[in-house]
């Protein structure tokens, strides 16, 4: 039997190949985009791996500490260009000190190693800019197993014991080997459970419509073959002898399309590691496959496909007059609508009325969405039926009249087609709206704004005792593109802000701000900017609180910050230079722009992420929709044939067919837009009230974009009306 049904899988004739290379097609997508799930999911923990000695400064103390000597450690994070760098300074106590991964061994006073990425940067940067913030000189690169990213900055320096002790260095006695992922007090590396959520919310969304393209694969020409397997019924063929010739051959397709899939993954390995998933891009190694993933992926997919087999052909295994049973579907009905409207429900109760804590917001929120997102999958043949009776009602064409009353008799079976496109536009439309209005509010400033020009090197009382006017280096003025160099003072008032600055210097200054009228010293941030980032990055005339105190007792107090706001990058650059070296203890002087420009690239790739899912899912939908229309055509070219002799031309026929697809496309993803910003709009007035932003261009053109290119796969289809429609299948067979 199994022989039987290869050779009717290989010489059915073109309708069977066609099936195969179709099915063989859909299961390659389905293969390649699972395996970049796993391996992306491998490679956020390989990346994480690496993080973890950066964590060294909590490691706990060695089991074999008494023959090993102690590691003076630091590391904190600079700058350059909103590109975090991090910097380690390390000191040997004796010959037998620790040494962290990618290095031979530690290096001396004066010397450092660095990443190959930073290495390419302090080339290509004048030294005042960068080069001269790190004493010493290059004596290696950081190899490999060190290096979260091939992009990742990193510098390991060479310190005295005596200057490390001095700049608030600690003692460590072992390299951390734990991952972030594993380590409570792991500061450094990735959230890897919010990284795997988001990357298994985009595989559920790339994967979903790869499903529905191999379901509809699966059916393709199912009339036909329902028919064929029932006249094997008929002469004696039992239940299970059709279930092994349809289970032979999806399971030549599935092996055909496993084996594509993988080669698929491989081919474009490289250029996916480039995509920074997680903020930074991967080694292409890092992408890897377990034994258990090969496994559950070669052996999975192919058995998946035989239930799909199985399922599609049930009808006939129970009987072989069930295909002659066919009778109009139930219509849906509107009870479909209630998971969509609990979902809009939820999500507007909790206006006003936010979970304090984190988990309470997840749940509140995720349960939201996810029954939005059911809603719309349920209701998606009632939203058909609809669009499909107003099409019909006011139908003054043949065509017209023909495709409503077509799809609504079985809307469910023109939705099937399209239900890819829900999960694909609805979560592409929420994250764009969240993510757009999120980066208007409260993303990286203007390059032009004062958050971005000025930086601010801090004096905590923790880290020192605060230095003198005379100890602020005179040559920060003198750097061209210096606009001006501002000393705040430490407020004795602990109730306001941490700074102090006169109102006459404010007028001076003209960019930072103003005091209220009457006053003479006001109340300010220690960078002179504050939350004023996160209310108007544009507003330069924000008024300050008074703080209460006389013009002539500001310069009494400490010195709490050096702000110096610039016009151009390589003077902000330059002035970071100099504080560094002057004031090389404590945390290094930075813009806002600086910390606020790592969120809102992190937000950036999510959206980049998210018009993945979309541009990889409507082609995808549209190549479900094509095989939909082809094994709509092939199932029933006899009826058209006739319609054809009985003068019914063949544009008409062709907009049966087109509107048949369109009307479902389009319906659906007005709808699944729609509901993704109005889901969006709610969280952001719940959770952060917020009116959300309408999106820009490129999510319209992309849009349109790839409906464009699911429309013109749907038109590819048509001409098979002319070859399958001709007299010769009008004949009684």
């Amino acid at each position: 039997m199994i022989r039987f049904a290869v050779r009717l899988c290989v010489a059915g004739g073109r309708e069977a190949a066609t099936r195969l290379v179709i099915i063989a097609a859909a299961v390659a997508l389905g293969v390649g985009m699972l395996l970049t799930t796993l391996a992306g999911l491998n490679a956020v923990g390989a990346q994480n791996q690496r993080y973890a000695w950066l964590n060294t400064a909590v490691a706990p103390a060695s089991s074999a500490e008494a023959s090993v000597d102690p590691l003076w450690w630091l590391i904190r994070e600079d700058y350059h260009h909103g590109r975090s760098i991090g910097r380690v300074e390390v000191a040997a106590a004796g010959p037998d000190a620790p040494v962290p991964p990618g290095i031979p061994h530690l290096p001396g006073p004066g010397e450092y190693y660095v990443s190959p990425a930073l290495g390419e940067l302090l080339r290509a940067t004048p030294a005042a800019e960068l080069g001269d913030r790190f004493p010493g000189h290059q004596i290696g690169t950081i190899g490999r197993s060190a290096l979260p990213s091939p992009d990742s900055l990193l510098i390991v320096i060479g310190r005295t014991p005596a200057e490390l002790e001095q700049l608030g260095a600690q003692q460590v006695t072992q390299i951390m080997t734990t991952s972030p992922s594993h380590c409570d007090g792991c500061y450094v590396g990735l959230n890897a459970n919010a990284v795997t959520l988001t990357l298994s919310v985009v595989a559920a969304a790339l994967l979903f419509p790869v499903l529905v393209f191999i379901g509809t694969a699966t059916r393709l020409a199912a009339a036909r073959r329902e028919q064929r397997f029932a006249a094997m019924r008929l002469v004696g063929a039992t239940p299970r002898q059709i279930s092994v010739i349809s289970a032979v051959e999806s399971t030549m397709a599935a092996v055909v399309g496993t084996a594509v899939g993988f080669g698929l993954f491989f081919a474009f390995r490289p250029g996916l590691a480039t995509i920074p998933f997680t903020g930074e891009p991967f080694f292409a190694g890092d992408l890897s496959l377990t034994v258990v993933d090969v496994l559950a992926v070669a052996l999975g997919i192919p058995l998946g496909a035989v239930v799909a087999s199985w399922l599609a052909l049930r009808r006939v295994q129970i009987s072989p007059l069930g295909v002659s049973r066919r009778v109009t579907p139930k219509p849906p009905r509107s009870w479909r609508l209630i998971p969509l409207v609990a979902g809009l429900t939820e999500l507007t109760y909790f206006i006003g009325r936010r979970p304090e804590t984190t988990n309470g917001q997840i749940t509140a929120f995720i349960s939201g969405f996810l029954l939005i997102l059911t809603g719309l999958l349920l209701a998606g043949p009632w939203l058909t039926m609809v669009g499909a009776r107003l099409l019909a009602g006011r139908a003054s064409r043949p065509a017209t009249l023909i495709a409503g009353r077509r799809l609504a008799d079985n809307p469910q079976a023109g939705f099937r087609s399209v239900s890819g496109l829900i999960v694909a536009l609805f979560v592409t439309s929420v994250a764009t709206g969240t993510i757009t209005t999120f980066v208007a509010n409260r993303g990286a400033p203007r390059t032009d704004s004062i958050a971005a020009t000025s930086l601010s090197k801090m004096f905590w009382p923790e880290e020192g005792p605060a230095p003198r006017v005379d100890q602020i280096p005179p040559g920060l003025t003198a750097i061209p593109g210096v606009h001006s160099v501002t000393l705040v003072r430490r407020n004795p008032h602990p109730d306001g802000w941490q700074g102090l600055v006169t109102c006459a210097e404010l007028d001076r200054l003209a960019v930072f701000g103003s005091c209220p009228a009457g006053a003479q010293v006001a109340a300010v941030p220690a960078d002179l900017i504050g939350t004023r980032a996160l209310d108007d990055l544009a507003k330069d005339t924000y008024v300050w609180d008074d703080a209460g105190l006389p013009a002539t007792e500001v310069d009494k107090q400490p010195i709490l910050s050096v702000v110096v706001n610039t016009t151009s990058r390589s003077a902000l650059e330059q002035a970071r230079t100099m504080l560094i070296n002057v004031f090389p203890q404590g945390r290094f002087p930075l813009s806002v722009g600086d910390w606020e420009g790592n969120g809102a690239r992190q937000l950036v790739q999510f959206q980049q992420l998210a018009n993945v899912v979309m541009l990889a899912s409507l082609p995808i939908a549209g190549c479900s929709l094509a095989v939909s229309v082809a094994g709509g055509l092939s199932d029933r070219k006899r009826p058209f044939s006739m319609l054809r002799l009985t003068g019914v031309q063949l544009r008409t026929l062709r907009r049966v067919v087109a509107l048949e697809t369109v009307v479902p496309l389009l319906v659906v993803a007005a709808v699944a837009i729609g509901m993704g910003f109005l889901a969006a709009h709610l969280f952001l007035r719940a959770q952060l009230d917020y009116a959300l932003l309408a999106p820009g261009w490129s999510f319209c053109l992309l849009v349109a974009g790839g409906l464009a290119v699911s429309l013109g796969i749907i038109a590819s289809t048509l001409p098979l009306l002319r070859r399958i429609t001709g007299p010769e299948t009008a004949r009684n067979e």
